[in-house]
């Protein structure tokens, strides 16, 4: 690996025990760099919040679109404690960054107690047959939204 993206690592580590120490929540953190610069942290704060989004990746990319001033990520790399969770990821999709780099792994993750392999299940079973059932709920009205949007002549497409 290349000498700043370890020190990333490193920098994003030392973070992630912090939080734990200092009773911020879990053992995770996150940093948005863009040109070797750091434009956001993220730490997990689930537990100090109640925000079970809170996860350190949504806050360090919810910081760093404030500090870009735009919803996207581009040209930014996202440097994890450990590899993003499913939510995280699609976060991490919708933002667009570079890259991603991540210390510990999923398992490594798992054998903590931070296991996430039922959500990764959980996609493949049909919505009604979920632990958490998806139902459809069909309204004539359920279109409406998307025609609005489509009729927008000034929308901004993301």
């Amino acid at each position: 690996m290349e000498s700043a993206a370890q020190s990333w690592i490193e920098r994003v580590i030392a973070l992630a025990v912090d939080n734990v120490r200092n009773g911020g929540g879990g053992p995770f953190a996150s940093l948005v760099v863009k040109h070797g610069r750091v434009l956001a942290e993220g730490v997990n704060r689930v537990t100090a919040t109640n925000d079970p989004t809170a996860h350190a990746e949504v806050v360090a990319i919810r910081a760093a679109c404030r500090a870009l001033g735009h919803y996207q990520l581009d040209g930014c790399e996202i440097y994890s404690s450990c590899e993003p969770c499913p939510m995280c990821l699609g976060a991490i999709y919708w933002a667009r960054p570079a890259r991603v780099c991540y210390a510990a792994t999923a398992a490594d993750a798992a054998g903590a107690g931070f296991d996430d392999s039922h959500i990764y299940r959980q996609i493949a079973v049909p919505h009604g047959e979920r632990t958490i059932p998806m139902i459809a709920l069909p309204a004539p009205a359920a279109l409406a939204p998307f025609d609005a949007w489509r009729a927008k002549t000034d929308r901004k497409l993301y």
